[in-house]
């Protein structure tokens, strides 16, 4: 039987530094008999050597349009936007299957080269739960950005350029400093607190000194009478960790925030969960992703209104991104080792179906 080939891209993404197969996993992977072939990359958090010394090939960065046709290619975030066909399959998270903004034309690229798309989102058990995400981290990530934020607030100026962290210890001394040493005193609400990406939430907010009575934890029996929610308005920090799998009332609207004037306690707002272009986004007060360089887009509140700032970055665990990628990367290795047998093996089968499924709703809205 031939080797499996796997080939590792670079992210052009700005700042992202997570990669989807660590120097751990890659050496794994060749153990099993993988190839693995990874492009140099400055950006990464793994240096090139690392791979090198764990037995990959480096290739040259962003060489991977020019790779055989028969090598999966493997990378995390989506792709530059390009009408370029796509004959390769990708493993990547493509953000084109819920609608959002551009969804058929990423899709329509597919068609046109004859590749496939394998989308890390929708890689499940059979429970249908996802083998590997990044959940945790962004909980934890997103909840520092919040309190970051929060204290830049206190001192009369926006949150500026975020930078990754060595480690968890490293972000949390950073929050408590920025909040004068503790954060204690605040009140937050985290919303899909019982999953991972809400439980990476509580933790920071408890670890940065947030008293437990302070730390409104809600999910879904919580939500369930549907919102708008007023207790938004109460908390200091508002983090929303909900996955959304179909249409909801908002959690948070324009006319709430209108309404409360100058009582309003809430300041900063912070999606984690980012559906800032799908058409049911449950926090319709903002409209764009946010960036590293620029973490935080202001709310219209109306003249003489406290201010309120929102986070929304979509890739908020590349702040921590050593963690992260060795997290990710380890629970998305047994999956890879099926990769030889993507044809009979259920993870990918399943995926694969998904893919075509999405793939003719592209083809139709696209006209093609």
């Amino acid at each position: 039987m031939a080797k499996q080939s796997l080939w590792l891209r670079c992210e052009k993404k700005p700042f992202e530094r997570r990669t989807a197969i660590t120097p751990t996993t890659a050496k794994k992977l060749i153990d099993a008999g993988f190839e693995v072939l990874v492009e140099r990359d400055s950006q990464r958090i793994f240096k090139d050597e690392e791979y090198e010394a764990v037995g990959c090939k480096l290739v040259e960065h962003n060489s991977w349009p020019n790779a055989p046709k028969d090598i999966p290619i493997i990378g995390l975030k989506e792709l530059p936007e390009s009408d370029e066909p796509l004959p390769h399959t990708h493993i990547q998270f493509a953000h084109c299957y819920k609608q959002q903004a551009g969804w058929s034309k990423v899709l329509a690229r597919f068609h046109r080269g004859g590749g496939t798309l394998y989308d890390l989102e929708f890689l499940t058990d059979e429970h249908g739960r996802r083998v590997a995400a990044f959940g945790y981290h962004a909980g934890f990530a997103g909840a520092a950005a919040g309190a970051l934020a929060l204290a830049a607030e206190r001192r009369g100026h926006p949150l500026g350029q975020l930078e990754p962290y060595e480690n968890e210890n490293a972000m949390v001394d950073s929050a408590k400093k920025e909040l004068g040493g503790s954060g204690k005193g605040l009140k937050v609400l985290v919303i899909g607190a019982l999953g991972r990406c809400g439980s990476g939430a509580v933790d920071l907010f408890r670890k940065i000194g947030v008293e437990e009575d302070d730390i409104l934890k809600w999910d879904m029996a919580e939500t369930a009478k549907g919102g708008p929610f007023q207790e938004i308005l109460d908390v200091d920090i508002f983090v929303n960790c909900i996955y959304l799998s179909s249409p909801i009332p908002p959690f948070l609207t324009k006319q709430q925030i209108a309404a409360a004037g100058k009582d309003r306690r809430l300041r900063v707002v912070v999606d984690v969960s980012c559906d800032t272009t799908n058409p049911h986004n449950p926090l319709p007060i903002y409209s764009i992703n946010t960036t590293f360089s620029n973490p935080t887009v202001p709310v219209e509140v109306g003249e003489g209104n406290p201010p309120l700032s929102v986070v929304s970055i979509d890739h908020l665990p590349t702040l921590l991104p050593r963690e992260a990628s060795e997290q990710f990367s380890a629970k998305l290795l047994p999956s890879l080792l099926e990769l030889p047998n993507r044809k009979t093996a259920r993870v990918w089968v399943e995926a694969e179906n998904l893919f075509h499924q999405k793939l003719a709703e592209a083809v139709k809205a696209e006209g093609l």
